[in-house]
C-alpha cells in the first residue's frame, strides 16, 4: 500500500477547528482509494509562540523537511501585534518558506457556478472565469538585505531592498511557463519595469525564456494596470507571473473574484522537497472556535497536496467533486449564505461531504 508521511500545521484561530475537519475527509478519501496517510502535528505561529517562544520552532521545520507534504491552516493574532518582527507568527511562516525553499506559490481563482453570485462583481464579468497565479515566494522585498531602520539627526527612517537575480526569475518563469502549456498556453507576467531597475531585468528575463517557449503566448502588464484589469476583464488571464510583493497584492485581489477567500486554496513548492499546501484565508480569530468556519478552502487545499504533491490524482478529483455536490445541493457555511440555502456549521460541513464520499 502507498504510504505518505504528511505534518500538519493547526496553527491559531480557526485553524485546529478547519484542520479537524480536514483530516477527516483525507483519513476517509485515502482509505477508499487505497493509500495511507500518516499524520504528525506540529506548531507554528502563535501557538508555537505560546508553547516554545518562537513562530516556528526547530523541530517543526526538522519535521517538516522529512516530510512527504506540509499541509497548514492558519496563522496569525492580533496579540502578538505588539511583539518584535523577528517573533511575529507571520515571521515562522516566512521561516518556514526559506527552510523549504519554497520559491513558487501557485494560487488558483476558478468560480464555481453554484457560488458565482457571492462575487461583488457582475456575472457576466466573472464567469468562466479559471486563472492561477504564479508568485515568487522567497525573494525579492520580503527577504532582500539590507533591511532595517536607521535614526539620523533629523529623523527615523526605514528601508527595504528589493532585489531578484536572473537564476530566481528563470526558476519561477519555468514553473510558470511549463504550467501555461499544461492550460490555455497564455502568459501575463507583471512588473513595475517602466519605474524599477529590478522589474527591467525581470521582463528582459521573461522575454529571453519566451523564445525558447515558442509555443506560449506571452504578454506584460504594470502592476498597476494588472490590478486594473483583473476587475475590469479577469477573463484575458490564465497563467499570471509575478515576484514576491506584486503577487502578495495580486493574488488577494484576484482571490475576491469569487467573492469569498474563504474558498481558495494554493500551494507553494521547492524544485524537489516537499510542498505546502495552505488556503489563502487568515486565522479569522473573533470566529475562533465557534464552529463558524468555512473548511472548504482548507479541503480544496488538501486536494492539491493530493494532486501535485503526493499524485493521487483521483482521490484529489473526488474531493473536488464533492466539494461542487455540497454547494451544488445549497449547503453552505455562514460567510457563503444566500438565500434558498442550507447553513451548516464548520464541523457539519465536514459531515456533509463525507456522506457524500
Amino acid at each position: 500500500m502507498r504510504k505518505h508521511h504528511i505534518v500538519l500545521l493547526p496553527g491559531d484561530g480557526i485553524g485546529p477547528e478547519i484542520t479537524a475537519v480536514t483530516r477527516n475527509v483525507l483519513e476517509v478519501v485515502s482509505k477508499k482509494h487505497n493509500f495511507l496517510l500518516e499524520f504528525q502535528e506540529e506548531q507554528i505561529g502563535g501557538a508555537a509562540i505560546n508553547s516554545t517562544g518562537k513562530p516556528l520552532p526547530d523541530r517543526t521545520l526538522q519535521e517538516c523537511q522529512n516530510s512527504d507534504a506540509v499541509l497548514m491552516a492558519a496563522i496569525g493574532s492580533p496579540m502578538f501585534d505588539s511583539l518584535p518582527r523577528e517573533l511575529r507568527p507571520e515571521t515562522g511562516l516566512l521561516q518556514l518558506r526559506a527552510g523549504l525553499d519554497l520559491f513558487a506559490n501557485l494560487r488558483p481563482v476558478k468560480i464555481i457556478p453554484a457560488l458565482i453570485s457571492a462575487s461583488s462583481l457582475k456575472e457576466e464579468i466573472i464567469e468562466g472565469v479559471d486563472l492561477l497565479v504564479v508568485r515568487e515566494l522567497t525573494s525579492g522585498i520580503y527577504f532582500g538585505e539590507p533591511k532595517g531602520v536607521i535614526e539620523t539627526e533629523k529623523e527615523l527612517r526605514a528601508f527595504n531592498t528589493m532585489s531578484y537575480s536572473s537564476v530566481e526569475i528563470d526558476r519561477i518563469a519555468n514553473i510558470a511557463f511549463a504550467i501555461a502549456r499544461q492550460r490555455k498556453k497564455r502568459l501575463c507576467s507583471v512588473d513595475k519595469a517602466n519605474v524599477l531597475d529590478v522589474s527591467q531585468l525581470w521582463r528582459d528575463r521573461i522575454n529571453l525564456l519566451a523564445k525558447k517557449n515558442d509555443d506560449i503566448e506571452v504578454s506584460h502588464l504594470y502592476v498597476d494596470n494588472a490590478a486594473m484589469q483583473i476587475v475590469k476583464e479577469p477573463n484575458q488571464f490564465d497563467v499570471i507571473l509575478t515576484g514576491n510583493l506584486f503577487g502578495d497584492i495580486i493574488s488577494d485581489e484576484a482571490a475576491m473574484l469569487t467573492g469569498s477567500i474563504g474558498m481558495l486554496p494554493s500551494a507553494s513548492l521547492s524544485a524537489d522537497g516537499p510542498g505546502l499546501f495552505e488556503p489563502v484565508h487568515g486565522s479569522a480569530p473573533d470566529i475562533a472556535g465557534l464552529d463558524k468556519a468555512n473548511p472548504l478552502a482548507m479541503i480544496l487545499s488538501a486536494a492539491m497536496m493530493l494532486r501535485i504533491g503526493l499524485k493521487e490524482i483521483d482521490a484529489a478529483e473526488e474531493i473536488e467533486n464533492t466539494v461542487d455536490k455540497v454547494l451544488n445541493e445549497g449547503f453552505r457555511t455562514c460567510d457563503l449564505m444566500d438565500k434558498n440555502c442550507t447553513e451548516l456549521r464548520c464541523r457539519e460541513m465536514g459531515e456533509e461531504l463525507l456522506k457524500k464520499i
